[in-house]
Protein backbone atom coordinates (compact mmCIF):
# COMPACT_ATOMS: atom_id res chain seq x y z
CA UNK A 1 0.00 0.00 0.00
CA UNK A 2 1.25 3.64 -0.46
CA UNK A 3 2.80 4.89 2.70
CA UNK A 4 0.73 8.17 1.80
CA UNK A 5 -2.33 6.99 1.38
CA UNK A 6 -4.78 7.41 4.88
CA UNK A 7 -6.43 4.25 5.83
CA UNK A 8 -10.66 3.91 4.74
CA UNK A 9 -12.29 5.41 7.68
CA UNK A 10 -15.47 3.33 8.66
CA UNK A 11 -17.77 3.68 11.47
CA UNK A 12 -19.54 0.23 12.59
CA UNK A 13 -23.27 0.47 13.42
CA UNK A 14 -25.05 -2.54 15.06
CA UNK A 15 -27.49 -2.71 18.13
CA UNK A 16 -25.32 -5.84 19.53
CA UNK A 17 -22.21 -5.27 20.65
CA UNK A 18 -20.35 -8.74 20.03
CA UNK A 19 -21.26 -7.57 16.51
CA UNK A 20 -19.60 -4.43 16.69
CA UNK A 21 -16.42 -6.02 18.55
CA UNK A 22 -15.91 -8.57 15.72
CA UNK A 23 -16.51 -6.26 12.89
CA UNK A 24 -13.97 -4.15 14.38
CA UNK A 25 -11.31 -6.71 14.96
CA UNK A 26 -11.30 -7.79 11.43
CA UNK A 27 -11.53 -4.46 10.08
CA UNK A 28 -8.97 -2.83 12.54
CA UNK A 29 -6.85 -5.88 11.07
CA UNK A 30 -5.91 -4.75 8.17
CA UNK A 31 -3.70 -1.65 7.29
CA UNK A 32 -5.50 0.06 4.66
CA UNK A 33 -8.51 0.29 7.12
CA UNK A 34 -9.44 1.50 10.27
CA UNK A 35 -12.63 1.97 12.63
CA UNK A 36 -12.90 4.98 13.89
CA UNK A 37 -16.17 4.93 16.12
CA UNK A 38 -19.03 2.47 16.73
CA UNK A 39 -22.90 3.27 17.40
CA UNK A 40 -25.87 1.61 18.27
CA UNK A 41 -28.53 2.96 16.83
CA UNK A 42 -29.72 4.83 13.94
CA UNK A 43 -29.67 8.20 16.02
CA UNK A 44 -26.36 7.78 17.20
CA UNK A 45 -24.80 6.98 13.77
CA UNK A 46 -25.87 10.34 12.48
CA UNK A 47 -24.56 12.19 15.29
CA UNK A 48 -20.93 10.30 15.03
CA UNK A 49 -21.14 10.56 11.17
CA UNK A 50 -21.71 14.21 11.13
CA UNK A 51 -19.02 14.41 13.87
CA UNK A 52 -16.42 11.82 12.39
CA UNK A 53 -16.90 12.51 8.74
CA UNK A 54 -15.87 8.74 7.89
CA UNK A 55 -15.20 7.27 4.31
CA UNK A 56 -17.78 4.44 5.10
CA UNK A 57 -20.54 3.30 7.56
CA UNK A 58 -21.13 -0.09 7.43
CA UNK A 59 -25.11 -0.23 8.87
CA UNK A 60 -26.92 -2.63 10.20
CA UNK A 61 -30.46 -2.63 8.77
CA UNK A 62 -32.84 -3.47 12.03
CA UNK A 63 -32.28 -1.72 14.94
CA UNK A 64 -34.04 -1.05 17.91
CA UNK A 65 -35.31 2.88 17.63
CA UNK A 66 -34.20 4.63 14.27
CA UNK A 67 -33.69 1.83 12.20
CA UNK A 68 -30.45 1.74 9.64
CA UNK A 69 -32.80 2.11 6.41
CA UNK A 70 -34.23 5.45 8.10
CA UNK A 71 -30.72 6.52 9.00
CA UNK A 72 -29.12 5.59 5.66
CA UNK A 73 -31.65 7.89 4.08
CA UNK A 74 -30.82 10.83 5.93
CA UNK A 75 -26.87 10.87 5.87
CA UNK A 76 -27.14 10.15 1.91
CA UNK A 77 -28.79 13.61 2.10
CA UNK A 78 -26.09 15.28 3.28
CA UNK A 79 -23.48 17.53 0.99
CA UNK A 80 -20.86 15.02 1.24
CA UNK A 81 -22.57 11.68 2.28
CA UNK A 82 -20.44 8.43 3.05
CA UNK A 83 -20.57 5.93 1.35
CA UNK A 84 -22.66 3.58 3.14
CA UNK A 85 -22.37 -0.95 3.63
CA UNK A 86 -25.83 -2.53 4.58
CA UNK A 87 -25.35 -5.22 6.94
CA UNK A 88 -28.43 -7.30 6.99
CA UNK A 89 -29.89 -11.03 6.39
CA UNK A 90 -32.02 -11.47 4.17
CA UNK A 91 -35.22 -11.88 6.52
CA UNK A 92 -35.00 -7.98 5.62
CA UNK A 93 -34.83 -8.24 2.17
CA UNK A 94 -37.69 -4.72 2.02
CA UNK A 95 -35.64 -2.52 4.30
CA UNK A 96 -32.64 -3.41 2.45
CA UNK A 97 -34.17 -2.37 -1.00
CA UNK A 98 -35.38 0.50 -0.06
CA UNK A 99 -32.32 1.42 1.24
CA UNK A 100 -30.54 1.06 -2.26
CA UNK A 101 -32.76 2.97 -3.43
CA UNK A 102 -31.90 5.61 -1.58
CA UNK A 103 -28.44 5.43 -2.65
CA UNK A 104 -26.79 2.67 -0.60
CA UNK A 105 -23.47 1.21 -2.24
CA UNK A 106 -24.73 -2.13 -1.08
CA UNK A 107 -25.09 -4.99 1.34
CA UNK A 108 -23.24 -7.74 3.34
CA UNK A 109 -24.71 -10.45 5.13
CA UNK A 110 -23.62 -11.05 8.55
CA UNK A 111 -22.40 -14.44 8.60
CA UNK A 112 -20.34 -13.25 5.27
CA UNK A 113 -16.84 -14.32 5.63
CA UNK A 114 -14.56 -11.48 6.88
CA UNK A 115 -12.49 -11.09 3.70
CA UNK A 116 -15.51 -10.57 1.65
CA UNK A 117 -16.72 -8.53 4.44
CA UNK A 118 -13.16 -6.73 3.78
CA UNK A 119 -13.58 -6.51 0.14
CA UNK A 120 -16.61 -4.89 0.40
CA UNK A 121 -15.94 -2.30 2.59
CA UNK A 122 -12.61 -1.81 0.05
CA UNK A 123 -15.16 -1.67 -3.59
CA UNK A 124 -17.70 0.72 -1.25
CA UNK A 125 -14.95 2.90 -0.01
CA UNK A 126 -13.89 3.20 -3.91
CA UNK A 127 -17.16 3.99 -5.14
CA UNK A 128 -18.22 1.07 -6.22
CA UNK A 129 -21.65 -1.07 -5.32
CA UNK A 130 -20.71 -4.33 -3.28
CA UNK A 131 -23.81 -6.43 -4.50
CA UNK A 132 -23.39 -10.34 -5.75
CA UNK A 133 -25.65 -11.50 -8.64
CA UNK A 134 -27.57 -13.78 -6.13
CA UNK A 135 -28.20 -11.18 -3.31
CA UNK A 136 -29.22 -8.41 -6.32
CA UNK A 137 -31.85 -11.23 -7.74
CA UNK A 138 -32.96 -11.84 -4.18
CA UNK A 139 -33.53 -7.89 -3.50
CA UNK A 140 -34.65 -7.52 -6.89
CA UNK A 141 -37.61 -10.41 -6.20
CA UNK A 142 -38.21 -8.26 -3.03
CA UNK A 143 -39.76 -5.65 -5.22
CA UNK A 144 -42.09 -7.34 -7.44
CA UNK A 145 -45.12 -7.71 -4.98
CA UNK A 146 -48.45 -6.45 -6.04
CA UNK A 147 -49.00 -2.51 -6.70
CA UNK A 148 -52.78 -0.83 -8.06
CA UNK A 149 -53.08 -0.46 -11.86
CA UNK A 150 -52.21 3.26 -11.58
CA UNK A 151 -49.03 3.22 -10.15
CA UNK A 152 -47.65 0.54 -12.18
CA UNK A 153 -48.80 2.90 -15.42
CA UNK A 154 -46.63 5.66 -13.71
CA UNK A 155 -43.61 3.75 -13.08
CA UNK A 156 -43.31 2.22 -16.34
CA UNK A 157 -43.67 5.34 -18.32
CA UNK A 158 -41.61 7.33 -16.12
CA UNK A 159 -38.66 4.10 -16.49
CA UNK A 160 -39.29 3.70 -19.83
CA UNK A 161 -38.55 7.59 -20.46
CA UNK A 162 -34.98 7.14 -18.70
CA UNK A 163 -33.92 3.83 -20.64
CA UNK A 164 -34.60 5.60 -24.04
CA UNK A 165 -31.26 7.54 -23.46
CA UNK A 166 -29.62 4.08 -23.45
CA UNK A 167 -28.17 2.25 -27.05
CA UNK A 168 -29.31 -1.18 -27.87
CA UNK A 169 -25.68 -2.84 -26.40
CA UNK A 170 -26.54 -0.41 -22.92
CA UNK A 171 -30.08 -1.49 -22.73
CA UNK A 172 -29.37 -5.44 -23.42
CA UNK A 173 -26.52 -5.22 -20.32
CA UNK A 174 -29.70 -3.18 -18.23
CA UNK A 175 -31.76 -6.00 -18.95
CA UNK A 176 -29.15 -8.50 -18.13
CA UNK A 177 -28.17 -7.12 -14.85
CA UNK A 178 -32.12 -6.83 -13.91
CA UNK A 179 -32.00 -10.67 -14.42
CA UNK A 180 -29.21 -10.76 -11.63
CA UNK A 181 -26.24 -11.96 -13.93
CA UNK A 182 -22.39 -11.05 -12.83
CA UNK A 183 -20.07 -9.27 -15.72
CA UNK A 184 -18.71 -12.43 -16.41
CA UNK A 185 -22.31 -14.04 -17.16
CA UNK A 186 -23.21 -10.63 -18.92
CA UNK A 187 -20.04 -10.99 -21.43
CA UNK A 188 -20.43 -14.33 -22.33
CA UNK A 189 -24.31 -13.82 -23.04
CA UNK A 190 -23.71 -10.57 -25.26
CA UNK A 191 -20.30 -12.07 -26.75
CA UNK A 192 -18.39 -9.14 -25.65
CA UNK A 193 -15.31 -8.79 -23.35
CA UNK A 194 -16.01 -8.12 -19.35
CA UNK A 195 -14.12 -4.66 -19.73
CA UNK A 196 -16.65 -3.98 -22.67
CA UNK A 197 -19.37 -4.83 -19.64
CA UNK A 198 -17.79 -2.77 -17.31
CA UNK A 199 -17.99 0.24 -19.94
CA UNK A 200 -21.57 -0.35 -20.44
CA UNK A 201 -22.49 -0.40 -16.95
CA UNK A 202 -20.72 2.83 -16.28
CA UNK A 203 -22.92 4.34 -18.79
CA UNK A 204 -25.55 2.81 -17.02
CA UNK A 205 -25.09 5.01 -14.07
CA UNK A 206 -24.39 7.72 -15.76
CA UNK A 207 -27.25 7.92 -17.86
CA UNK A 208 -29.63 6.55 -15.43
CA UNK A 209 -28.50 8.84 -12.57
CA UNK A 210 -28.47 5.30 -10.69
CA UNK A 211 -25.79 4.66 -8.06
CA UNK A 212 -25.89 0.57 -7.81
CA UNK A 213 -26.95 -2.30 -9.89
CA UNK A 214 -30.01 -2.98 -8.37
CA UNK A 215 -31.62 0.88 -9.18
CA UNK A 216 -30.63 0.05 -12.64
CA UNK A 217 -32.56 -3.60 -12.65
CA UNK A 218 -35.82 -2.22 -10.57
CA UNK A 219 -35.70 0.95 -13.70
CA UNK A 220 -35.90 -2.42 -16.34
CA UNK A 221 -38.53 -4.24 -14.40
CA UNK A 222 -40.77 -1.07 -14.19
CA UNK A 223 -40.22 -0.20 -17.65
CA UNK A 224 -41.06 -4.13 -18.52
CA UNK A 225 -44.41 -4.56 -16.49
Amino acid sequence: MDGERKPVRVVIVDDEQLVRMALRLVIDGEPDLTVIAEAADGDAAITVVDEQRPDVVLMDVRMPGRDGLSATRELLTRPAPPRVLMLTTFDSDDLVLGALRAGALGFVLKDTQPARILEAVRTVAGGDPALSPAATARVIAAATGPRSAHARGSSREAARARLAALTERELDTARAIAEGLGNPEIARRLSISVATVKAHTGSLFAKLAVENRVQIALLVRDAEE
